[in-house]
């Protein structure tokens, strides 16, 4: 499965990027994980529950960042094995520019994913479905983590909750 894509976070360059290089952040934004310990020069250690059609299995497996720019670009490249489920592999090229807006980012993704045993045998409209699926909601959580929810009720409940301030976990975070 292949796949590319960008969308624009409403966060400055250098801000997205740390978030990129938080094992928290990863965490928040990869859909079932349980958790995620590591960093960045090391790589990092996650377990992951998916169910995929009618296989459910719990992944353990380890995330490293390679060809790292800072600020500009890296590759992030996972595997996972789920037992007798299989395993899933796969990788994204990243790369961050300065959005068309000040204050903005542009992040564009370039993504690849491989499974093997049982998993395999699903066929590839499932797996290419689940793996679309799996992509759109990690970057969309990850917008989230860093710039906030654009419901404009989950904002308002934000907002209330942090002194007026619409911006993520993340970003709270870091401007502190």
């Amino acid at each position: 499965m292949e796949m590319k894509d960008s969308r624009v976070i409403a966060a400055p360059r250098q801000e997205v990027w740390a978030a990129l290089l938080s094992a928290d952040v990863l965490k928040e934004c990869v859909p079932g994980c349980q958790e995620m310990t590591g960093s960045p020069e090391e790589g990092f250690e996650a377990v992951v529950v998916q169910k995929v059609g009618p296989v459910k299995a719990t992944f353990k497996g380890a995330v490293t960042l390679t060809d790292m720019v800072e600020g500009e670009s890296l590759t992030l490249s996972g595997e996972g094995k789920g037992g007798a489920a299989g395993f899933a592999k796969g990788g994204a090229d990243v790369t961050l520019a300065d959005g068309e807006e000040p204050g903005t980012t542009l992040l564009s993704y370039d993504v690849s994913a491989k499974v093997g045993g049982k998993l395999a045998q699903l066929g590839s409209r499932i797996i290419d479905g689940f793996a679309k699926k799996m992509t759109d909601q990690f970057f969309a959580r990850f917008a989230d983590a860093v710039e906030g929810p654009d419901d404009e009720a989950e904002a308002e409940e934000a907002a209330a909750e942090h002194d007026g301030k619409k911006k993520g976990w993340f970003h709270r975070m870091v401007k502190g």
